[in-house]
Order: structure tokens, then C-alpha cells, then sequence
């Protein structure tokens, strides 16, 4: 049961992924029935609060016709940050699932602290692999764009650009 509501999630990051976001999906689930699904989209709204849990938390919420989300459980593909975990406790989420361990930003602790009953690794190297495939993308562009600059920089004679005031 809990493979397939990840899958689902893993599903909304591959979204993610294909929009140049961070490939992190999240499904809100009640009764064994998925009621919402998200994926990152703060590049694509310019939102530093359009995470996918925050998002799936939402709809979860217009959907049930109330903010008090305690019968609702979050497979999430990454665990969540400290911004989705405060969210997860104030929206009184009992259950938070989540995929790949996030070493740099991860607050399951904390969502532990607040009683909230959490599992993690579920289908931890499907999730793992998005993000990790994301961020070497990512870094291989960084790289291509500054190599692109040096050879700019070499085909003008040591300027950057090709501004022949600056460059005489």
C-alpha cells in the first residue's frame, strides 16, 4: 500500500522535473484514497512557499472543507524541510511517509517530536535518483554555461564581451 501512494508521489515529482523544478512530489491520502497530489512549482510561480507538501496540504485542505487535515497521511518523495514539517504539525498530520532523507535540510525530528508518526526509505532509491539525477543536471548546465563564458572571454582577447571600446 504504501509503494503505491509513493509511486503516485514520484509520479508528481517526474512533474517537477520536466518543469526544471526540484523533483519533489507528495500525495495527501485519507480512508486508503489519494484526495490531492503536488509537486514543487516555486520557480514556476516565483513562490518560496510553493513546495509540494505545502501545495498537497491545500488541496487536501479545500477539498475536506477545512483546515484540520488529522485524518490525512503525506507520502512525500524527500523529507520534508523545516517550513513543510511546521505545516505538517499545525495542519495536525498524524502520518508523514517520505521517500529519500534530505541530509541538508531534512526536519523529521522535529515532526517526531510533535508526535507525528513517520517512516521513512519508501522506495528510497526511486526518490534518491530523481534528485540526484535533478542536481548533476543542474550542475553539468552550470558548468557548460561558465565554460561558454571562458571561451567568450578567450575569443575576445582576453574582454569579457565584445565591446571594442573595452577592449582596446
Amino acid at each position: 500500500m504504501h509503494d503505491t501512494f509513493m509511486r503516485a508521489a514520484l509520479n508528481e515529482a517526474e512533474k517537477a522535473f520536466i518543469k526544471n523544478e526540484v523533483p519533489v512530489g507528495c500525495v495527501a491520502v485519507k480512508n486508503g484514497k489519494i484526495i490531492a497530489r503536488a509537486h514543487n512549482l516555486r520557480e514556476t510561480l516565483a513562490d518560496p512557499l510553493a513546495h509540494a507538501e505545502i501545495i498537497c496540504m491545500k488541496k487536501a485542505a479545500k477539498k475536506l472543507g477545512g483546515w484540520h487535515l488529522h485524518k490525512v497521511a503525506l507520502y512525500t518523495t524527500l523529507e520534508p524541510c523545516l517550513m513543510c514539517a511546521g505545516a505538517i504539525i499545525h495542519a495536525r498530520i498524524k502520518e508523514v511517509y517520505f521517500g529519500a532523507k534530505d541530509q541538508k535540510s531534512g526536519s523529521s525530528k522535529i515532526l517526531i517530536k510533535n508526535k507525528v508518526k513517520t517512516k521513512k526509505g519508501i522506495l528510497q532509491k526511486e526518490c534518491g535518483e530523481i534528485i540526484k539525477t535533478f542536481f548533476k543536471n543542474l550542475r553539468r548546465g552550470a558548468r557548460a554555461a561558465y565554460s561558454a563564458r571562458l571561451e567568450s572571454v578567450s575569443a575576445s582577447n582576453g574582454t569579457v564581451g565584445s565591446n571594442p571600446t573595452l577592449s582596446e
